[in-house]
Parts: C-alpha cells; structure tokens; sequence
C-alpha cells in the first residue's frame, strides 16, 4: 500500500500543516513530524473527514441581512484560527509578497487587519532565522554559498554584494534568513549572552566522513540551545559517499532519523551539484511553520547583534538581527553600556535602506564602539532617553559588583524544583579515547529514578573556550582526566562561573561524580548560631537608612547572614544583615571584640537593642 509525507497530503489538500496534524490527533494516527508518512487508508479517511465538514457547511442557513455583520465576523475568525478557506490562503499569498518586498514594507500595517481579532492572530509569521554547523570541511560554508547564489536575488549588475553577516533567501515558501558566520562557537556566545538569536540549526555532515569531533560538538551546542535541529548529509555525489553509515552514527549519539523510526530529519545535498537543497529548504520551510514564529513590526524594537568590525572608511560597522518591531534610520540604539544613532542601514544584498522589520539582518552605521556578538539592543526615544538607560545599567552593575559573593548556585537551585527527575549536565574531557570510554561507562551506571547524568560533549584533549560556553549556557560541569584547562580557558571559566575539575587518578573523579549527584538530591539544613552584638548608637544615613552602630560580643557577624533583633525578651525583628562596615570599608565579617556598622534594612534599630546573627548549614547525610 502507497504512503505519502503528510506535508504534501497537506499541499495538495490547500490545508495549513498545522490543521492536518490536528486531524491526524483526533484519529489516533502516530506521527513524528510533517515529513512522516501516513497510509494510503488514512489519506481516504482524512477525505471523507474533509468532504463531510464541506457538506455540513454548505447546509448551514444563510444569513439574512441583519445578521450578516456578525455571521461574517464569525467566518473571519474561523477562517484565521483554522487556516482552512480561500481566504486565509490569500492571506498567506499576501504574507509571501510582503516577505519579498522590500524591508521597509513590514513596518506597514496588513491591509486586511481586523480590530476584533485575536491579539495572537494579530501578529504576522516572521521569517526564520537559520544557523549552519559542522565540523570543518564538511561543506558549512559551501552550503551557505551556492543557497546564496541561487536564492538571493541580485540587485546590481555585479551579482551579489557581500554582505553583512547574514542574508535573506527568497523561497517558495517565503523568506529564510541564513546567519552566515558559520560555526557553533560564534553561535554558542551569543546563547552564553542570553540572546536567542536562530530559530534553526542545520547540522551539515560529509557523506564520506560521518560523524567527526567538532560534528559531535555542534549537535552540543544546537542541544544545549534547545533549537529545532535539522541535519544535512552533504557531500552525496561523491563516489564514496556513504549516507546511511552516517544515519546509523547518528543513532549513536540518540538522534535517530525519521526512516529508522526517529525524529530527526535528515537531507541527502550536495552543495555542489544542488542536489536536495529544494528539499532542505522545504523542510526549513515546515519546521518554521510548526514554530509558529512571529512578531509585531509595530511592537517596541528588539534585536541582536550577530557581529561588529571597524570599517577603515567607515567606522564602527554592527550587524544587528531584528527581532521585534521596526528599526529607522535616526533611532537611538542602546548595546550594553553604550549607545549610538543610526545614520544608515544596510540590508544584506548591500542596498541602503531606511528601515527594517522582524527577521531582518542590517549593518547598522553610527555606534562608538564595537558592540560584542550576542548582546541585545534596545531603541530609545531621544538621546536623553539613552542616557538614562546607559547610567541605570551602570549602577546596576556597580550594585550587582558590591553584592556579589563567592557563592555559587547549587546543582538543586539550577535544575528546578525537587520531587521531579533532574539532570546532573556534564563536559567529558580525558587524554585518551580509550579513558572516555571507560569513564561514560562508569557515569552510565551512577544513573537513578531521581538523577539522570547527561555527557553533553566527551573528547579527547584539554577543555577548550567552547566547552566553557558550552557549559556555561547549559549550567554545566567540566570534568577533566588526566588533561588540564590552559590559564586562558580557567579564566574565562572563572568569569563565567563554570566549574573545571582536573582529575589524575579514575576514583577521584568518579567521587566528585558522587558528590555532585548527592548535591542534586534534597538537601537538608539547620540553622547554625554565628554571633551577637550590641547596639550602641544608630547612625541616620540619607541611603542605606539607620545603621546600628555596634559591638560584637560574641562569635561573629557575616554580611547576608539571618539577623534576629531582640529588646529584652521581645524579638522586634527578623531578617537579613545586608551590610557590614568597619570605619568606611564594607567587610564581609567581624569578630569578636570589634566595633562595627550593621544595616539590617530596618529602620526600627534602637540602642540597647541585640543583634543575633545565624546561617542555614546543610545537614552531611549518611
């Protein structure tokens, strides 16, 4: 019996992909995404499904006049929340127009808009924003070249002109935005900053090499990303190119394609002959569908910056991704703790433009500085308006300098709330194949109901700045064997709070292994007596309120310690020591026998009165 891909069943039906997966649900058909195949008895059953909603539609009263109005409005918004009719159809023609005009049209308002709409069906699709990774010489940036040849249409007699970090290519389906700084280091910093920059990671393989060590690192980081990941086998017109042994590695690694029974999929392409970059870009094409990506071009401006380089002639050059609402030439844009006017845009063909809506890459003129790969921009309305941003940053950064502390979160505070299956993410890193085996093995069995030991990445060799990233977006530890982190690497750990363990002999590894596993399960603490002091002078500050000006008497005090103030027998208040000082010097703790200002962040403090500090210590478990 014939099988057909429910995506084509969906094209040739005029149905959205979306309202077919809801028609498969209520059957009960099994499916992994919009590329599975469904049977031939199924495709029959969707039919009559199909045909007798028609006919229970053409049977429907028609409206009088009076109720037309409102029967009208309700077609309208079931044609937009099931996507079924003629017209929704014409509305997503007219999207595909409005994605290959110019940039400065997604600024303009559908011209079909209902006010009595939905606010989510409001929001207009956006394009998706690819990334390409691999390992080197698999043909990353061959694949982006020939898309770009035969996609983006050129605007000058030379061809295309290169280019500002990524580019747009126009599809059957509409536009995909390709970031075209391949790599998953430069991915990976900007995820480490927060910022979401792709919507889609394409994984690219040699046909003739199969999976290889910066292969492996990709699918890390495009996982620690939570992406969507698609992977390309390239290379298949070579004579040795062997597609399925790269499938059944793949198998390896827990990604299993769609034709072994998984819900990976996989493109055979060849970025030198084009053979099956159609159907990647189709399959692109669905997936973002299946996102449901969107964003308000009329909404406040958000984007991110993917690069920035100093221009001889130029200057300062930034390309900037939008992700919501439109940017104008003459905007301020703030980035970090700086800010700039926009004194001219260009789009990725090199054409100047004036503005740019959602999914948009523009090189953005008129920063001072070179703003970092991933940090996020935000408008301001005047330059006044920048200011205040930049200076509010400012102390919000001087505040977090003076509170921070060399306390680090613990594996339960960053894997969510207790009572549920966790995950212990680890980075393997060991001297020789032969140890990363023997280590996986030993991690394989440390496993329980409750705590699950995740191997992210395991190599062979000393940590790298991509682990650390890798590490740090995934709140991750790196354990090493017999190899050590370079002084560059452990300080960029140390920045970013990531824990490198260096390890020479195999016990000791796998006790730390115990240790962090143990720290993931509930903890139990008890609250530990610290000290006392007494409250000889408050001290009216115009900042930080009264200071109690004191004596500590017994033990000693700590900054964030628990704090209990009695007067006499009464306990008047309970909370938290959130300042020391000895003279002008804010100090972290004071001893016994030492005269000191404690801020309890109450005003309330009187002479005479006790401050008794206390700390939470978890209880060692047998």
């Amino acid at each position: 019996m014939s099988k057909v891909r429910i995506y084509t069943l969906a094209k040739d039906l005029g149905l959205e992909n979306a309202k077919l997966l809801e028609i498969l649900d209520g059957l009960g058909v099994a499916y992994k995404s919009v590329s599975s195949t469904i049977e031939e008895d199924t495709v029959v059953l969707i039919k009559e499904i199909l045909a007798e909603e028609g006919a229970a539609e053409a049977q429907a009263p028609a409206a009088t006049p009076e109720t037309q109005p409102t029967a009208a409005a309700e077609k309208d918004t079931a044609e937009k929340a099931t996507g079924q009719t003629n017209t929704a159809q014409q509305d997503r023609a007219e999207a595909k127009t409005e994605q290959t005009s110019e940039p400065a049209s997604t600024s303009e308002a559908p011209a079909a808009a209902t006010p009595a709409a939905a606010p989510a069906q409001d929001i207009p699709h956006r394009a998706p924003v690819v990334t390409i990774m691999g390992h080197v010489d698999h043909g990353k940036t061959s694949l982006l070249d020939y898309i770009r040849k035969t996609k983006v249409a050129a605007k000058e007699a030379g061809g295309i002109t290169q280019h500002v970090g990524a580019f747009e290519a126009q599809t059957s389906k509409g536009k995909i935005v390709f970031i075209d700084t391949p790599g998953h280091e430069a991915f990976t910093t900007i995820r480490a900053r927060g910022a979401n920059v792709a919507d889609i990671a394409i994984i690219v393989i040699a046909a003739d090499d199969s999976l290889m060590p910066q292969t492996r690192e990709a699918i890390a980081h495009a996982q620690a990303a939570k992406v969507p990941m698609l992977v390309a086998i390239n290379k298949v017109d070579l004579p040795q190119a062997d597609p399925e042994r790269v499938k059944t590695d793949l198998t390896q690694l827990n990604l299993v394609p769609e034709e072994y029974g998984g819900d990976v999929i996989v493109v055979p392409v060849s970025a030198r002959t084009g053979e099956g970059v159609e159907d990647l870009l189709e399959y692109i094409s669905l997936t973002a569908e299946l996102e449901d990506l969107r964003a308000d071009p009329k909404g406040e401006f958000a984007g991110v910056v993917i690069e920035g380089k100093v221009d001889r002639q130029a200057g300062v050059l930034a390309t900037v991704m939008v992700q919501e609402g439109t940017l104008h030439v003459g905007d301020f844009l703030v980035v970090g703790e700086s800010y700039g006017k926009i004194k001219a845009m260009t789009d990725s063909n090199g054409g100047r433009i004036k503005d740019a809506g959602p999914s948009t890459p523009v090189q953005v003129l008129g920063f001072s500085e070179v703003p970092s790969s991933g940090e996020k921009v935000q408008a301001a309305k005047n330059e006044h308006a920048a200011r205040e941003i930049i200076a509010a940053r400012a102390q919000d950064r001087r505040d977090a300098e003076n509170a921070r502390t060399q306390r680090r979160l613990t594996l339960e505070e960053m894997m969510g709330p207790l009572g549920t299956v966790r995950t212990v993410n680890l980075i393997l890193r060991a001297d020789t194949q032969g140890s990363v085996e023997a280590i996986q093995g030993i991690l394989a069995r440390k496993e329980s109901d409750d705590v699950k030991i995740n191997v992210m990445l395991a190599g062979i060799g000393a940590p790298t700045e991509g682990d650390v990233l890798l590490a740090s977006t995934a709140e991750a530890t790196i354990l090493c064997f017999s190899v050590t982190a370079s002084g560059g690497v452990k300080k960029i750990a140390d920045t970013k709070g990531v824990d490198i363990k260096s390890f020479r002999i195999i016990y000791e590894l796998i006790d730390e292994v115990d240790r962090l596993l143990k720290g993931n399960l509930e903890p139990v603490f008890e609250e530990q007596y610290l000290g006392r002091a007494e409250v000889r002078m408050v001290i009216h500050h115009p900042k930080s309120g009264n200071i109690a000006g004191s004596y500590v008497t017994d033990g000693s005090l700590k900054r964030n310690a628990k704090a209990k103030v009695t007067r006499g027998k009464e306990v008047v208040y309970e909370g938290t020591i959130v300042g020391l000082k000895r003279f002008k010097d804010d100090v972290r703790e004071v001893q016994t026998g030492y005269e000191c200002g404690i801020n309890v962040d109450w005003d309330g403090v009187k002479e005479g009165d006790i401050i008794e500090a206390s700390e939470m210590v978890e209880v060692e478990q047998a």
